[in-house]
Parts: structure tokens; sequence; C-alpha cells
């Protein structure tokens, strides 16, 4: 037995305050792995001595998976020294004929037939290695490897992380987030039925797109783009056609901010291409790519996008909700303010603005969204010759925001607006914004790291 527990431990152990016979004699799997790794020993040891994976130890021993086939409770027995008998699962003397029992059992039947114990052992050695191989393929094909509430569990999880990924700073949540993906990485590795891991790829598809959009946020786009890649592949997995459009048009934003406007197109055409019927996911996909067609100069393309977009939301709607990957009317208004600002209609993109600020209300829940919208602003009066007015609403729009969330989209945007300001009209308050966005940069790239583990 691992970790010098009394290889009599089951019979004078006491578990909640009863023996721990009772467990046994219940098959309480789940309580037998808590009793043996409350007195040291660890999980990744009992997935040893029981043949399944350190994780799957840890998943029973919580009472996320549940042990009810046969073979497995042989297993569990043989791996720690259990009687079969305390278990229920036969007499011990049932071992010689091969099914299975105790580790004391073993030597017991070598030492009884001294002459021969080589080739006894090798045969116990070889119909256990059979036994084993044989349980561990009926576990493989199991529909059961991922019982309902567990899977239930990580649907809600990924819904929680939606929740709160809006106002939380992208540092801190990629490190929340890495642990959800990790779990569901070891889930998908086993043979799940086809309905099981549909619902996975869908979990894995919403938290692989809210990676890629914090590291998007943080300016790592080269990171962004491979883990959009895996979202999009764990989107089409999942055979949801709604989450396959979420998801092309969340990653169409990508080359928007960090690369090429003209990818932003293509990427949200794909999504087009595949929403069956309107839906807010549709919506966003045509109101990104109105904004990527006017920065690109297409000026009546981007209108007819712009009015596209305004269809679709309009049809499909979507709850005022704060929640990732929403589209309600004041995203709408923020994805338009975009795109009239790059097509020089600055008289109505200050309309849309004052509109979508008020709607995101004065502390708003997802503070980076108004951020942009003042930027969006900036721009457009750097645009109507008003340079200083321009640098002081781009220094407020980052001073608004916390230290974690002035991050490289942030910053990139207000080097926007510097740089829409002719450089011999550059007046002091545009020095000072220029200064101001070198300064937030360095403290980003400080705070990152260090404020991420603690908050974590």
């Amino acid at each position: 037995m691992a970790a010098g527990i009394d290889p009599s431990w089951w019979t004078s152990g006491r578990w909640e305050g009863r023996p721990i016979r009772e467990f046994l004699e219940r098959r309480d799997v789940a309580a037998i792995f808590r009793f043996l790794h409350a007195r040291g020993v660890s999980y990744g040891a009992i997935a040893a001595l029981v043949g399944v994976s350190a994780n799957r130890a840890a998943e029973i021993a919580k009472g996320a998976r549940q042990v009810t086939a046969y073979e497995v409770l042989e297993r569990i027995a043989l791996g720690l020294g259990i009687p079969r008998a305390a278990m229920g699962l036969g007499r011990e003397e049932d071992f010689a004929g091969g099914t299975g029992g105790s580790i004391a059992t073993r030597h017991e039947l070598a030492r009884d037939q001294p002459a021969s114990r080589p080739a006894q052992e090798a045969a116990v050695q070889a119909a256990g290695s059979l036994a084993r191989l044989r349980a561990e393929l009926d576990e493989a094909l199991s529909s059961s490897s991922v019982s309902p509430r567990h899977l239930e569990l990580v649907e809600e999880s990924a819904s929680e992380h939606m929740r709160i990924y809006p106002s939380a700073p992208p540092s801190v949540m990629l490190s929340r987030l890495a642990g959800e993906c990790s779990e569901i990485q070891v889930l998908s590795r086993r043979r799940q039925p086809a309905a099981v891991q549909a619902r996975l790829s869908g979990a894995a598809a919403l938290l692989a797109t809210m990676c890629a959009d914090a590291l998007m946020r943080l300016g790592h786009a080269g990171e962004a783009r491979l883990w959009y890649r895996t979202a999009i592949h764990a989107a089409d997995d999942s055979a949801d056609t709604r989450l396959r459009v979420l998801v092309r048009a969340q990653a169409a934003m990508l080359p928007y901010y960090f690369g090429d406007p003209q990818q932003t197109v293509a990427m949200a055409d794909a999504a087009l291409a595949i929403t069956a019927a309107a839906s807010p996911s549709g919506a966003l996909a045509a109101a990104g790519r109105a904004r990527a067609l006017a920065r690109l100069g297409a000026v009546d393309q981007a209108r007819a996008a712009m009015e596209q977009a305004h269809r679709m939301f309009d049809e499909a709607g979507d709850d005022d909700s704060d929640a990732a990957f929403r589209f309600p009317a004041k995203r709408l208004l923020f994805y338009l303010s975009g795109a009239m600002t790059w097509l020089g209609d600055t008289k109505e993109a200050y309309r849309v603005q004052e509109e979508a600020l008020r709607l995101y209300a004065p502390a708003p829940a997802v503070p980076i969204d108004p951020a942009l919208i003042m930027l969006d602003r900036a721009l457009c009066l750097a645009r109507d010759l008003r340079f200083a007015d321009a640098a002081v609403a781009a220094r407020e729009a980052i001073a608004n925001l916390p230290d974690l969330q002035r991050t490289e989209i942030i910053l990139t945007k207000a080097g926007q607006v510097i740089s829409a300001i002719p450089r011999h009209a550059q007046c002091r308050e545009v020095i000072d914004l220029a200064e101001y966005v070198r300064s937030c940069r360095e403290r980003s790239r400080t705070l990152a790291a260090g404020t991420a583990a603690l908050e974590t």
C-alpha cells in the first residue's frame, strides 16, 4: 500500500464517524478515495494503484463521477488491497479461478505452491493484465465517462466566466480560464458519446474565444489568432450553427484592431455565409463587416452592411445583457460608431456615440466598450480639426479605466488619434497624450503579470 498507509486500513479505519467497512460494503468509492486522500495518499498515487488517471480519481472523490462497473470495482479492490468479500465482489478463493482478489490473497496462493511459483506468478500477472485491459476498454467505451451533472457543471462554469469576463481585466481572466480549458482538454481526450462531445466542444469554443479575446486586448495578436483558430475548430465540432457564427464573428475583430481590415471582411463573410436565420451573432458579423469596410474606404459597401446589421438586429434582437458575446442595442451602436467615424460622418457619429454611452450608463459593467467609443469620438474631433479637444477626449477615455484595463487595444486606438493629427498641429495636449500613452504602456506591462497572480 502506498504512502505509508497501514495494510489493514480497511478494517480499522473510520470515516465521518463510521467504520470504513460500511463504505466498502456500499461500494462508496468516493468515500474510500477521500478517506485515503485525507491520510496523505495523493490522487495521483490512488490513480496509479487502481489504473485510472489522477484527474479521474479526483473527480470520483468529489462525486462528479460514479463507479458502477463491476470490472472497475474489481480493479479498485485489487489495487488498494481490499478483500473482494469486503466489497461484495465474491470470495477470496475465487481469485484462483481468475476472477481477481486482494494482494494478500495473491501472495498466499503463491506461497502454498512453491514448486510452481514462477509459472503461477507469470500466469497471475498475465491474467491480471488482460483483465485490466478489458476493464479499461469497457471504461473507454462507456457512455457514462462524463456524468450528466459533471457536464452541467462544466457548462455552468463556462457561463459564469462569460458573465464576469467583460468587467474583469484580461490578464486576470486568462489565469482563471486556463483551469477550465485544462479540464475540458482531459475530458475530450477520452472517447465520449457524440452528444456529450458536442456539448464539451461547445463549452471549449466559448472558453477559447474568451482566451483569444483577452489575448487580443493585451495586444498578443499571434497567440490570439491561434486561440481563435482553436475556438473555430471547437465550434465546428459542436455542430451548433449559431455558435459557429458567433466564434467567427468574434474572431473577425482581431485583424480589425491588429492587422488587415480586409481579413475582417473575409471572416465576417464566412460567418454570414453559414447564418441560417437572423441572430444576434449574425448582426454582430454584419456590424463588424460594416466597420471594416468603412475603414477600408468602401463607402457604399459599408453603408449597405450597416443596413444589413440593422435589419438582422431588428429581426433577432438581444437582451440588454453585459455578459460576454451578447449583442444588445448598445453594442450595435458601438460598432456603428466605428463605421461612421471611419466614413467621416462625424455629425451622425456623435449622435450614435451619445446614445451608446447613455445606454452603457455612467458606471458601465463593460468598461472597455465606452472607452473605445470615446476614442472614436476623439477621432471624430480630430477629423473636425479640433485637435486639442481630441487629445483631451482620448486621454480621458484611458484615464477612466482601471490600470489593468488600460491594455494594448486601448493604447493602440489612442495612437490612431495621435496619428490623425498633423505633426504641425500637435499642440501641448497632443504631446501630453503621447507621453501619457507611453507611460500607460510601460505600466500595463509591469502590472499585467503580477497583479493577475495576486487576484486569482
